[in-house]
């Protein structure tokens, strides 16, 4: 029996409730016809020509993306444009797109959190932040590790649960420092540094910070931290989200995860002496 793209889209809202998404956030179909018949989804973390590429060639029906397309208003989507071009190849190739983002960083069980979270074992698992709504849902995820760890040994851990990226995993704290409790944020979770020491946590695990936060965390001996590449924060989700969906729906349309590597980063050089 043949999904259509309405029934995916319901399926992908029931589990990443839009009204979990931030108010400036952009989440939800972007392009495709509701009452098209899908047959093959592709997840990745980006739209971007690379992805569409594989889309093209995968024969997908729709790619399912958690960073959205347009985040600022759009008055146009012109082939001319790159933006507008994705777009353009997604309707000629009968392909939809659609973006859950803040609403899945949020999302009880599968959403991206829980999925980093899982990726470094951490058990007993809850919200950094709660959402006002829901207890279970929320940003960010602290658990615990099966034994404890040092920080040294704990970056290690995190180099081998996520995707290989140039600028590989940096960690700031003493590298002998006991590690046993653990605060995740898939992203930019900088701002969660509090929250993460109220928690308890020995270390954050995030994407994107910057110097005068951690410099100051570490002034106060606050958590150790842990800066992974965004992209590589929020990849565990692809295969959670994709195995989700595929059980579903009960099997109907095939999932797959884009292995093509959208972190921006290329090179590399120097090292600490």
């Amino acid at each position: 029996m043949s999904v259509t793209l309405g029934e995916v889209i319901a399926a992908l809202e029931a589990r990443y409730d839009p009204a979990l998404a931030e108010d400036w956030d952009a989440v939800g179909l972007v392009c495709g016809d509701p009452d098209e018949p899908v047959e093959r989804v592709l997840f990745a973390v980006d739209p971007v020509a690379t992805v569409v590429d594989e889309v093209v060639e995968s024969g997908a029906q729709l790619l399912v993306t958690h960073h959205p397309l347009f985040l600022t208003a759009v008055h146009g989507v012109p082939a001319d444009d790159p933006k507008g071009r994705l777009v353009h190849r997604l309707v000629r190739s009968g392909a939809g797109l659609f973006v859950a983002h803040t609403n899945a960083d949020r999302a009880p069980g599968s959403g991206v959190n829980d999925a980093l979270a899982a990726a470094l074992g951490l058990t007993g698992t809850r919200p950094l932040q709660p959402a006002a709504t829901d207890p279970r849902a929320g940003l960010g995820r602290v658990g615990r590790l099966p034994e404890p760890v040092t920080l040294a040994e704990f970056a290690e851990r995190v180099a081998a649960a996520l995707p290989g990226t140039v600028g590989g995993v940096r960690a700031a704290g003493n590298p002998g420092r006991r590690i046993e409790t653990v605060a995740v944020c898939g992203g930019s979770g900088g701002s969660l540094l509090p929250a993460a020491a109220a928690a308890g946590a020995d270390v954050l695990l995030t994407s994107d910070l910057r110097h005068h936060p951690v410099s100051e965390a570490q002034e106060v001996r606050g958590p150790a931290v842990c800066d992974v590449a965004h992209f590589a924060s929020e990849w565990p989700w692809l295969p959670v989200a994709a195995d989700v969906l595929a059980r579903d729906l009960s099997g109907r349309v095939d999932v797959a995860v884009s292995r093509r590597r959208t972190d921006p980063w290329t090179t590399h050089a120097g090292a600490s002496r």
